[in-house]
C-alpha cells in the first residue's frame, strides 16, 4: 500500500531535497546530460530514488518516489529509475546510504578501453583501490546490477562499460563527490595515455593502502556527521521493526517479540547507513 503525502516520514522529504539537489548538480557539472544517470538514498528501509525520464530541473515535492527493498513502490505517483534493479542490488549487499550513477564522459571513454581504471592518483584509495569496470549489458537489466556488485567488491565504485560511473556512499554528498573524483582520474589517465611514446606511471598497492589509512582521519566533520546519522537509520529501521512485530504479537500470542537490536550492515571502509534528519 502506497503512503500518502500526509503519512510520510518528515526525514522522506529533507532526504528527497537533497536528493534533487544532487541529481541536478550532476547535469551542471556536465556528468549527465538531459534524463540519464539517476540518484538515490536509503531511509531506514526505504529508498527514495529519481524516476524515470522526468528531467531533474522539473522535480518537486509531489514527484517524491520511494520503493522498498523488494522493489515495490510505496509512495509517489512517478515511475522509479529504470536502473532500479542496479540500485537495489548494491544496497542489498552493501551498507550504502546513497548512489550515484551518471553517463560522465571520460569515465565512459575509459570504461571502453581497459578493464580497470590504472592508479594514476592516489584519491584512488578513496574508492577503496584501482576503479575495475562492469562488463558489459543492457541497462536496467539483472544482468547488469550482476557485473556491478562484481565489480564493485571491496570498493564503493566502478565503471560500467561503454555506459558510466556507479559510487556509493555513506552519504548523498560522499557518494557524488567520489563520482566527481572518479570522472577526474579517468580525465587524468586519458590525457597522460595519450603522450606519445611515455607510459603513465602508476602507484603501487602500498601506497594506495597508506593513502587510505590517511584518508580516514581526514575531513573529520564529514565523517563525524556521517557516523550521527547512521545512528539515526538504525534507529528508524529499528523502532520500524519493534512496532511491526509489537502490532503482530498482539494480534497473535504466538508470535515471538520483537529483536532488541539489529547488526548494521558496513561496506569498504566501515561505511555505514545514514538518513537525513
Amino acid at each position: 500500500m502506497r503512503r500518502s503525502t500526509r503519512d510520510r516520514p518528515p526525514e522522506w522529504a529533507r532526504a528527497w531535497r537533497e536528493l534533487v539537489a544532487t541529481a541536478r548538480r550532476t547535469v551542471t557539472d556536465g556528468l549527465v546530460v538531459g534524463t540519464s544517470g539517476n540518484v538515490s538514498v536509503r531511509v531506514g528501509d526505504t529508498v527514495l530514488v529519481t524516476p524515470s525520464g522526468v528531467p531533474y530541473d522539473e522535480l518537486g515535492p509531489d514527484d517524491l518516489c520511494a520503493v522498498g527493498l523488494d522493489g515495490r513502490q510505496v509512495a509517489g505517483r512517478t515511475v522509479p529509475t529504470s536502473e532500479l534493479p542496479m540500485h537495489l542490488a548494491v544496497y542489498r549487499a552493501t551498507g550504502a546510504a546513497a548512489i550515484v550513477h551518471t553517463h560522465a564522459v571520460h569515465a565512459t571513454a575509459v570504461s571502453t578501453l581497459v578493464d580497470e581504471l590504472p592508479a594514476v592518483h592516489y584519491m584512488a584509495a578513496a574508492l577503496g583501490g584501482p576503479v575495475r569496470v562492469a562488463p558489459y549489458a543492457t541497462y536496467g537489466s539483472e544482468e547488469l546490477a550482476a557485473h556491478a556488485l562484481a565489480a564493485l567488491r571491496d570498493r564503493s565504485g566502478c565503471l560500467l562499460r561503454n555506459h558510466g560511473t556507479l559510487v556509493y556512499g555513506g552519504s548523498l554528498g560522499r557518494a557524488y563527490d567520489d563520482t566527481a573524483q572518479l570522472e577526474w582520474m579517468c580525465r587524468v589517465w586519458l590525457a597522460a595515455a595519450a603522450v606519445p611514446g611515455r607510459t603513465p606511471a602508476l602507484l603501487p598497492s602500498g601506497e594506495l593502502d597508506r593513502v587510505a589509512e590517511k584518508l580516514r582521519g581526514y575531513g573529520q566533520r564529514a565523517r563525524a556527521a556521517e557516523a550521527t546519522t547512521a545512528e539515526a537509520i538504525t534507529e528508524t529501521a529499528a523502532e520500524t521493526i519493534t512496532e511491526t512485530a509489537a502490532e503482530e504479537a498482539a494480534e497473535d500470542p504466538g508470535v515471538p517479540g520483537p529483536p532488541t537490536r539489529r547488526t548494521r550492515p558496513t561496506g569498504p571502509g566501515g561505511v555505514t547507513p545514514s538518513s537525513w534528519t
